[in-house]
């Protein structure tokens, strides 16, 4: 071939292969075109659907791991349970029954258990109530309850309360009664939830029911279904009727609110959702249903306000009077339950609107029969016959009339009734005047300020604080003049305790309220003793401060405070009537009454001789009505030192003292001869044998006149008018210090 043709053959495949190139490029440039308007029309994944999908395999291995932990958690825990044995054994407090003085049964503290009915005891109306109104699907969940728990978080997000029922299942509340406390927090929750599912992986659902109806609580301190029905309708939990049954099953939701004995209303209506309820998932028939829940006999309470004022007292003194010990005792205690009764009523009669009254009533040894401690324990549990400190005005003065009689007054003894200015204090009386003189029984009985401040004074004002100690106040106390009237503070305990050493004849008297105490079986743990006999003031103090008493009920401040026997006390009362008192006694039972209010705002008419006397009169009529009629003691057997002085008292009798003869021999009483040369007359007149020589004087007449009292004759051979024969003034009265009285006698 010429190299012509291979040229033209060279251009031909370089041609051919350009046109090969440009068909391919030309279909590369096509695949390529058609590759872009395909990416163009794909539309890329979302970001919702990304994390729906991260979230769904997150929360998938979120909820495996949390099953895993769960099934562990419940799984150590069902291994750390007690046996079911342990846990029927376990009480958690002491049961305190406490009796009245008779053997009555008023009050019981503390949980009750009752008697432990196994599952085949106990009825199953009640065992169907409780699922029925608790826990409706209790037999097919395993300790939560899935469709609750859904409602619960959808009531916590709509603010919805339209379901009946509460989140916890039975088990769950079994669960927080063993173990839990009841704060309602997410941690306890999901504590209660562990604890719920152990015990149904460890125990039955016969097992967890029977745990459960003996240990709910269903108020009034009643633990378990036996506890409930003994406290509610005194026979035990296996004779329950369905209406009974319903009624305790509606407790446990709110005890106190549900109770029957709080109230009856609220607690029919209750049972009456229960056996709906009951009907609705075909454990009744529509005629048990029906039952008249209003007809169910309830047990009478006895006591259950007032005399709680008495239990909380009394019952905190069992730490001191017996070792520790969990076991149920018996408190047997000096409570008279009429007494109670009557107290009770007689301040709810007598206490004016918008006040509080409170009573304490003692036996002569001290023994309390009543104590009122507010008019409504419910509303107010404040203890005021035993806590409340409140001024006691004038029934104070009884310390001020006993140190004045211990200090030689007496009872008829005149004072004056005057203004008195004492360290720049001026007290007034009450009446707004004077009466001028008068006798300390008078003053006394119609309660005179200045004649107390006068008193007060004398004695000394540290002299009445000591007495006021003397006699059982424990309160500080002033010694500031204005003391005298009751500016001190004081708890009506205290001095009806005052008072009432004051009718035991002046012996001190301790309040007390407990008599015994025994076991369950009844042996006797404590048993009261007798305290040591202390006498306070001599009898005719006491004998005296009786008489002053006396008078101030009969014919004083205190007239409303009658009886119809002797009754013995005095009236208080506070300035502005901010407090009013009557305190006394009749029959060996002392008696302290006080009215006003709590934040010690005045009180239109309060005054201790109206309400308080009233109550007190009230009272004492239902106290004393068994006993004997006793009269008191006033007469004073006064001590040598304080009878009244007279001319022969001075001198005396000749034949009774010694007597020493001009030789300076003993001559011994009743010895002396007749006949003697040196006759000795009741007159003091002495005469010497004529032609004897004077003795010398031992002491100047001025130091016998002032040692005796007496105007002796003058001397003879001494210059002078002759004999004095004026009849000698009485001596003034001292008291046992020797000081003369600073009130005038006239």
């Amino acid at each position: 071939m010429s190299k012509r043709g291979n040229q033209l053959q060279n251009k031909g495949k370089r041609g051919s292969r350009r046109a090969a190139a440009e068909r391919a490029g030309g279909s590369k440039r096509t695949s390529s075109k058609s590759k872009g308007k395909s990416a163009k029309d794909a539309k890329p994944p979302s970001a919702f659907r990304k994390w729906l999908k991260r979230i769904v395999l997150w929360g998938g291995g979120a909820a495996v791991l949390g099953v895993i932990f769960l099934a562990v958690a419940v799984g150590f825990a069902a291994r750390e349970l007690p046996s079911f044995y342990q846990l029927k054994a376990t009480q958690n407090a002491q049961t305190i029954l406490v009796r009245a003085r008779d053997g009555t049964e008023i009050v019981e503290l503390g949980p009750s258990f009752g008697e432990w009915l196994a599952y085949e005891e106990i009825p199953k109306n009640m065992t169907n109530a409780m699922i029925a109104v608790e826990d409706r699907r209790y037999h097919s969940h395993y300790g939560i309850d899935p469709i609750r728990l859904t409602g619960a978080i959808i009531e916590g997000v709509t603010g919805s309360r339209a379901r009946l029922g509460g989140t916890s299942t039975i088990t769950q509340q079994l669960a927080r009664n063993l173990f839990l406390n009841s704060n309602r927090t997410v941690d306890r929750k999901a504590r209660e939830a562990v604890l719920a599912m152990a015990l149904e992986w460890k125990f039955s659902k016969e097992q967890i029911l029977e745990l459960y109806l003996n240990k709910v609580y269903f108020g009034g301190g009643a633990y378990g279904i036996d506890s409930a029905s003994r406290k509610f309708f005194s026979h035990p939990a296996k004779e329950l009727s369905v209406a009974e049954a319903s009624i305790i099953a509606g407790l446990v939701k709110a005890p106190s609110r549900y109770s029957p004995t709080a109230d009856v209303d609220a607690a029919v209506a209750r049972a009456k959702t229960v056996l709906r309820l009951m009907k609705e998932q075909k454990y009744i028939t529509a005629e048990e249903a029906s039952v008249d829940v209003s007809a169910v006999n309830l047990r009478q309470q006895s006591g259950q306000n007032s005399v709680r004022y008495f239990t909380d007292w009394a019952l905190p003194q069992l730490d001191l009077l017996l070792p520790e010990t969990y076991e149920p005792i018996e408190v047997w205690t000096t409570l008279d339950v009429g007494m109670q009764r009557a107290a009770t009523a007689s301040i709810d009669a007598n206490t004016p609107d918008g006040s509080q009254g409170a009573l304490v009533s003692l036996d002569r040894d001290g023994a309390i029969l009543a104590m009122v401690g507010g008019t409504d324990y419910v509303e107010s549990n404040y203890n005021r016959a035993t806590n409340a400190m409140r001024q006691p005005g004038s029934s104070w003065k009884l310390f001020v009339y006993l140190a004045a009689l211990e200090a030689g007054y007496t009872p008829d003894d005149r004072v004056v009734d005057t203004p008195v200015t004492i360290d720049g204090w001026t007290p007034r009386n009450s009446s707004g005047r004077n009466v001028g003189e008068t006798s300390l029984r008078t003053s006394f009985a119609f309660s005179i300020n200045t004649v107390a401040a006068q008193l007060g004074n004398e004695v000394g004002f540290g002299t009445v604080a000591s007495m006021a100690r003397r006699f059982g106040v424990t309160t500080p106390i002033s010694t500031f003049p204005s003391m005298v009237l009751g500016s001190s503070e004081v708890r009506l305990i205290d001095m009806t305790r005052a008072f009432a050493a004051v009718s035991a004849r002046g012996k001190a008297v301790e309040p007390y309220g407990i008599l015994r105490v025994t076991s369950a079986d009844g042996e006797v743990i404590y048993k009261h003793e007798k305290a040591t006999e202390t006498t306070l003031v001599p009898d005719y103090v006491a004998a005296g401060i009786t008489d002053l008493l006396q008078s101030a009920v009969a014919t004083g401040t205190g007239r409303a405070a009658q009886i119809g026997r002797p009754v013995a006390g005095k009236t208080g009362t506070t300035s502005s009537n901010k407090d009013g008192w009557f305190v006394g006694f009749s029959s060996g039972v002392t008696t302290g009454v006080w009215m006003g209010r709590d934040d010690a705002k005045r009180v239109s008419g309060l005054q201790g001789g109206r309400a308080p006397a009233q109550a007190f009169a009230a009272y004492m009529r239902y106290a004393v009505k068994d006993r004997p009629v006793e009269k008191f003691d006033t007469d004073l057997n006064l001590p040598e030192w304080q009878l009244e002085p007279d001319d022969e008292f001075l001198y005396g009798d000749p034949d009774d003292y010694y007597f020493i003869d001009e030789q300076g021999n003993l001559v011994e009483p009743g010895r002396r001869e007749a006949e003697s040369d040196v006759p000795f007359g009741i007159e003091g007149e002495r005469t010497e044998p004529s032609g004897a020589e004077e003795p010398p004087q031992a002491a100047s007449d001025d130091f016998l006149e002032q040692a005796t009292g007496q105007n002796l004759p003058p001397d003879p051979g001494a210059p002078g008018d002759g004999p004095r024969r004026d009849p000698p003034p009485p001596p003034a009265r001292q008291d046992r210090t020797g000081q003369e009285g600073l009130i005038s006698i006239n």
